[in-house]
C-alpha cells in the first residue's frame, strides 16, 4: 500500500463505516502525498443553497441559475470555509489542480466570478473538507474502511447527490446493497 497516490480517485465508504460524517459517502481525493491526503465529500448536500451562501459571504448573485444549486458537506475540517471543485482549472488565487481539467479552489475569487456568470463551467461547492495525516488514509484502506476507484468527473458534476454512491460503485462493478457489512458472515 506504500507510495500509492490516490489523487483523482473516489473513496467509497464501506457499509461498516459508522462515522456519521462518512457513512455512505463518496469522497473525491484532491491531494495525496507524503504529507497526507485531502478530499471533498461529493454526495452530502446540506440544507443550504448557493444563493444563501452567497448572501452570507456578501456576494451579489447575478447568475440566478446558480442560486438553486446545493451546498455540500465536504468533510468535518474547516466547516466554516468554502471549497469549490470545478472545471476547467482556470486561473484563481488559491487552486490545487487535481487531475485533467478538475481543480479545487479555496479563494473567494472563483465564487465572485461564478456570481457574475464568469466562473468555471462546472462546479460543486462544499463547506469543509476531509483530511488525513501521513499514512492515515493508507491505514484506513488496509482496514477495509474504503473502496477506491479512479474518479469520474461526470459523477462529481453531472449527477444529483443521491445517485453518486450507486454510480461510483458502478465504476467498480459492485452494487452497494450487496456488500456485506460483516465480511465472511452470512
Amino acid at each position: 500500500m506504500e507510495n500509492v497516490n490516490l489523487t483523482g480517485h473516489f473513496l467509497i465508504a464501506m457499509p461498516a463505516m459508522v462515522d456519521p460524517n462518512f457513512a455512505k459517502s463518496v469522497t473525491y481525493v484532491c491531494e495525496h502525498n507524503e504529507n497526507g491526503a485531502l478530499g471533498i465529500v461529493i454526495n452530502r448536500p446540506i440544507d443550504m443553497k448557493l444563493d444563501d451562501l452567497f448572501e452570507q459571504i456578501s456576494i451579489e448573485l447575478q447568475n440566478k441559475e446558480l442560486g438553486g444549486n446545493p451546498v455540500h458537506f465536504g468533510g468535518p475540517v474547516q466547516v466554516d470555509r468554502g471549497f469549490v471543485l470545478h472545471q476547467p482549472v482556470g486561473d484563481w488565487q488559491s487552486t490545487i489542480a487535481v487531475t485533467g481539467e478538475t481543480a479545487l479552489t479555496t479563494s473567494k475569487d472563483v465564487l465572485e466570478a461564478a456570481a457574475r456568470g464568469e466562473g468555471p463551467e462546472k462546479m460543486l461547492v462544499s463547506l469543509g473538507y476531509t483530511g488525513w495525516s501521513p499514512g492515515q488514509l493508507e491505514q484506513e484502506i488496509s482496514q477495509n474502511a474504503w473502496l477506491t476507484v479512479q474518479a469520474s468527473e461526470g459523477i462529481i458534476f453531472d449527477l444529483p447527490a443521491e445517485e453518486k454512491l450507486v454510480a461510483a460503485m458502478g465504476l467498480l462493478g459492485v452494487d452497494f446493497a450487496t456488500l456485506s457489512e460483516f465480511a465472511g458472515h452470512a
